[in-house]
């Protein structure tokens, strides 16, 4: 299979580009930090390294319209986001969350679906967050964002059963994972992020 991963180069998207090699799948990595996604592609041949930052609507746009166009794509997942607590209530902070988390997230996400509905079939997984279910004091866009992702999602599927049964669409929700977005004191039930990509693989 052809996998594409939005937001590869690092976290939950990082294990999981591994481990998809480690089954022999080609991956399509994409993400921000040129260095790593060239050092991906000097390790294995099967993995092509694109630079890609979801915030640049214009560029994604092109980016995944062009992906589409060069090769079948079986399953695109996208885990970019960002996640900051932000107890003062910064407002710069607030913004840049929602700028990625919800506003970019949506263009990627929408460009995916109807490249898949162009293609014919395929499968859009959609990293959020338990972080979602509740609103979180010292991080409130973050929650709020993820409660979006997650009611976005449920919608795409609504749409995808009624209009496009060849595209499945699966959301899933990590808990506290221990990436760099795993932040605050007294942390508990934090996952090797090795063991939730298996969990997430299956």
């Amino acid at each position: 299979m052809t996998i594409l991963i939005i937001g590869a180069t690092s976290g939950i998207g990082k294990e999981l580009l591994s481990q998809y090699v480690k089954q022999e799948h080609k991956v399509i990595a994409c993400g921000r930090r040129e260095n790593i996604l060239n050092e991906f592609q000097k390790l294995n041949a099967a993995v092509k390294g694109v630079q890609l930052d979801i915030c640049d609507i214009d560029s994604t746009s092109q980016t995944i319209s062009g992906l589409f166009a060069q090769t079948r794509i079986d399953i695109a997942i996208v885990t970019a986001g960002i996640g900051d607590l932000n107890p003062t209530l910064d407002n710069t902070i607030e913004l840049n969350t929602l700028q990625t988390n919800v506003v970019a997230w949506t263009n990627c996400v929408d460009l995916l679906y109807n490249a898949f509905q162009k293609q014919g079939f395929g499968h859009l997984v959609l990293i959020t967050s338990v972080g979602g279910l509740r609103g979180e004091p010292a991080a409130p866009a973050y929650s709020a964002s993820k409660a979006y992702q997650m009611n976005y999602a449920e919608a795409l599927k609504k749409k995808a059963f009624k209009n496009l049964p060849s595209l499945t669409i699966t959301e899933i929700r990590p808990g506290l994972v221990d990436t760099a977005m795993a932040k605050g004191d007294g942390l508990f039930w934090v996952m090797p992020t090795n063991v939730v990509v298996k969990q997430i693989l299956r």
